[in-house]
């Protein structure tokens, strides 16, 4: 029967858990982004049911996290872009609304007189 190394059975199973958790850490990080919430020790926790220290303890990890969050924290949140979105659309969506109205005003003023002729037939023949 050949030798059981035991040290060498560990270092394989503490080599398979580690990949494990880079799996999971990076798949929650991928649905967070994808979901468009924010990056950060919590929510890649949450997500992914890792512990927090070991996101923190797991160098490579760490940098990953702590630099989508820098990036994250960078770039403007949905909540400001709808705001500069709406002030920058509010004159167009104005305008199209103001020849909207036009529109059929006209439309309005000619239907009337297309009623007004009718209603003038319909009164000769009585």
């Amino acid at each position: 029967m050949s030798k059981y190394n035991r040290s060498e059975h560990l270092q394989l199973l503490h080599e398979n858990r580690k990949s494990t958790t880079k799996a999971k850490v990076e798949e929650a990080i991928l649905r967070l982004l994808h979901l468009h919430r924010s990056v950060n020790f919590n929510s890649v926790s949450t997500e992914s049911g890792i512990t927090k220290s070991t996101l923190y303890n797991t160098p490579e990890i760490r940098s990953r996290i702590e630099a989508l969050r820098s990036e994250q924290s960078q770039l403007p949140s949905p909540a400001q872009m709808k705001v500069s979105m709406d002030e920058s659309n509010k004159d167009a969506v104005i305008a199209s609304l103001q020849r909207k109205i036009k529109k059929l005003e006209m439309e309005n003023h000619e239907l009337k007189g297309q009623l007004k002729t009718s209603y003038t037939g319909f009164y000769e023949q009585l």
